[in-house]
């Protein structure tokens, strides 16, 4: 066995019946190890999320010891062409009033103005580092550490499909309504869920964002 699979058995582990984990430094590096795995077209389930990969196998017809034999040597082999990057999906976002309940508290937190938060959200790409929480919600990493907030003491029974918040150098939305603790800026319409597609949802991990104000703050 390699040196590199064996790096990486360090860092596999046996989460259940059929799971595997697997340890990985940061997101960008899950979603490579997810994207290899995946393309080997053997597992039944492989996610990413912020710093490790779930793999789940078929337990019907395979050992722990035969998996596990199998993914060693799926993580040992030498690293594809990188694949040409998708496009950069536009979101676009009605900042604060009823779109955005928490907006005027969080420019009172950060010591913004409203014009510079939606500056400060709209000046560059960023990239979903995972989906959780709540099916489809998107973990959107890149925010200034500088410029974060906190989640709320109490979070909300409700909050509307679309809403957009940000927590802790993250933005994350919510593709469908629920409950939910993030301070919430602004909403967008444009759907991230529909049970039509496949998958179902707009985003993914590795996506590439950019936020767009649609037609300034919302009333």
């Amino acid at each position: 066995m390699s040196q590199l699979a064996e790096e990486q058995g360090e860092s596999l582990s046996i989460i259940g019946d059929d799971l595997f984990s697997i340890v990985a430094t940061d997101a960008a590096h899950a979603q490579r190890i997810a994207t290899k795995l995946r393309r080997t077209g053997r597992w039944l389930e492989v996610v990413p999320g912020m710093d490790t990969v779930a793999v789940r196998f078929d337990a019907a017809h395979s050992s722990h010891e035969t998996a596990r034999a199998a993914l060693l040597l799926a993580l040992a082999a030498p690293a594809d062409k990188p694949a040409e990057a998708p496009d950069c999906i536009r979101i676009p976002v009605r900042y604060g009033g009823s779109a955005g309940p928490d907006f005027d508290d969080v420019c009172r937190q950060l010591q913004l103005t409203g014009q510079a938060l939606i500056a400060l959200h709209t000046s560059r790409e960023f990239r979903v580092d995972m989906l959780g929480f709540t099916p489809g919600f998107a973990y959107i990493g890149g925010l200034d550490e500088a410029k974060s907030v906190a989640r709320l003491a109490t979070p909300r029974e409700f909050v509307a499909a679309g809403s957009v918040g940000i927590a802790a150098g993250q933005t994350g939305i919510y593709a469908l309504p629920g409950p939910g603790g993030w301070p919430v800026i602004g909403r967008t319409s444009l759907p991230m869920f529909d049970a039509s597609w496949n998958p179902p949802f707009r985003l993914y991990a590795g996506a590439r964002v950019r936020f767009v104000a649609a037609a300034g703050l919302s009333s």
